[in-house]
């Protein structure tokens, strides 16, 4: 890119900000930018983590998302209760494809809706009984948890309930952790309060369960922290840690447990994916128990090579050299992965809108197939996302924050790139007006795209959607006459 397409994505982002009123204009001005070489920071050209404006469509989940739907569901031996009307916990059940071994029901639960489906009555005399109701009803119908987490949605923020006082009690009677988490869906500006949130619930009510328990540790001990292993991505990425000889003591959270959990302070190192979800808990146990931490990135070769070495550096000459023959040994499978889709991919342009750490983490794959970023953004990020984004844009590059719909719609027309990489919420808009489309928050129901072997899938993937025939014979439902 060049300074010429810097003016012109300038020049475009004035345009599409021409349709909004000039007070709502000048506050979403403040959410995009046009990214500059020469920046070492955004600094005040973005700004992040604030409320979306009223009227604004934003695509944005709430605290309970991002506390039941991302922390603490894939956790698959503790049952997670919604705390509330029914909707929130069937919307947020089973759509993320955490995948998890052992079987649903028995001693694996994340599948499985857990509700105490509030009525109106509960809203008037409160919920707390039944909440104690329903936690024995789950400890006599499903015995083998591990513990249970209580998910509290709005209504029982709205009407005070404490849950903290009923978890305390039932854990007693139980003989199991109760976790309350107060991540009603209001609290904060998105799902990123919810992350925070539940991170600060593990660090009080699970982390130091185990404290002063025997644990066999070695030297090499790792935790994969922020894998939700959506597709299997976290088990892609754990044969290639443990190829350079670590141990993968515990995964949070996809195919994870709670004892793993409980036993994390006793790592020698952290290994964090989605830095947005799970830095809370990293930072906390870097300060209280000395354990480093470290983002890492295994979306493609170039960054998979990357990581596996800086996550190397960590560790003795053994771990060193054991690196680099799994990078060795996995060079003949990645190029003729390159050479096949490469040539069909080279040169496409591709604009990205995704939350956590999929704006920048995934930059790397499309460059190794050759494919150009001309523009993305976070749905929920903070401004130390959008600096550790700069370093892999190129000049000129659109980069923005919690877009509207029609502010995506708009550039999306205007930029015309060769595939767009969205959510669910968008998925069906773009596809019906013909544009080439991969829901890349669940991996569209494909994966894993973590490490080498899912860069193969990762490829494949973008092959098969950008260059199928069938978008050419699409019109968009709206655009066709009577």
């Amino acid at each position: 890119m060049t300074s010429e397409t810097r003016e012109r994505n300038e020049a475009l982002i004035q345009e599409v900000l021409e349709i909004f009123p000039e007070k709502a204009r000048k506050d979403r001005q403040k959410h995009m930018m046009v990214t500059d070489p020469e920046m070492e920071s955004v600094g005040k050209c973005i700004v992040s983590n604030r409320k979306s404006q009223p009227g604004v469509m934003t695509v944005r989940g709430c605290a309970y998302a991002g506390s039941k739907g991302v922390v603490f569901g894939p956790i698959k031996d503790m049952a997670h209760i919604s705390h509330g009307p029914i909707g929130c916990g069937q919307y947020s059940r089973a759509g993320r494809r955490n995948y998890y071994t052992g079987w649903s029901g028995i001693n694996s639960f994340g599948t499985l809706n857990f509700t105490s489906d509030f009525q109106e009555r509960d809203i008037v005399f409160g919920g707390d009984k039944k909440l104690d109701k329903l936690i024995d009803e789950l400890e006599m119908l499903f015995p083998l948890t591990k513990g249970i987490s209580v998910q509290s949605e709005c209504p029982v923020g709205l009407i005070g309930d404490d849950i903290s006082a009923v978890a305390k009690a039932s854990s007693a009677k139980i003989g199991k952790p109760v976790v309350p988490v107060r991540c009603e869906g209001f609290r904060g500006v998105s799902q990123s309060l919810g992350h925070h949130i539940a991170n600060d619930v593990i660090r009080d009510w699970v982390l130091d369960n185990r404290e002063g328990d025997s644990f066999a540790t070695t030297p090499y001990d790792v935790a994969i922290i922020g894998d939700y292993n959506i597709g299997g991505d976290a088990w892609a990425s754990r044969i290639l840690l443990e190829e350079m000889g670590l141990r993968v003591v515990a995964q949070w959270s996809g195919d994870g447990t709670l004892v793993e959990m409980e036993n994390t302070p006793k790592v020698a190192l952290n290994l964090v994916h989605c830095y947005r979800s799970m830095n809370y808990i990293s930072r906390h146990m870097e300060e209280k128990h000395g354990i480093p931490w470290m983002e890492y990135n295994f979306f493609g070769p170039t960054k998979i090579a990357e990581s596996l070495r800086k996550i190397a550096e960590r560790f003795d000459e053994t771990i060193q050299k054991n690196a680099e023959a799994v990078i060795e040994r996995y060079q003949q499978q990645t190029q003729a992965v390159i050479d096949k889709y490469r040539p069909r991919l080279e040169g496409k342009k591709v604009l990205l809108y995704l939350g956590g750490l999929r704006p920048r983490h995934i930059i790397g794959a499309y460059e190794d197939l050759g494919m150009e970023i001309i523009g993305t953004g976070y749905e929920f990020g903070h401004n130390d996302d959008f600096d550790r984004t700069l370093p892999m844009l190129k000049e000129g590059t659109l980069l923005f924050d919690d877009l509207s719909s029609y502010e995506l719609e708009a550039f999306v027309k205007a930029l015309k790139p060769d595939l767009v990489g969205s959510g669910i919420k968008e998925k069906y808009i773009f596809q019906k007006m013909g544009v080439p489309f991969r829901q890349m928050h669940s991996w569209d129901y494909s994966g894993p795209y973590h490490g080498y072997d899912g860069f193969g899938i990762f490829a494949r993937d973008m092959d098969m959607t950008l260059n199928n025939p069938g978008w050419n014979q699409l019109t968009a439902p709206w655009l066709k006459t009577a």
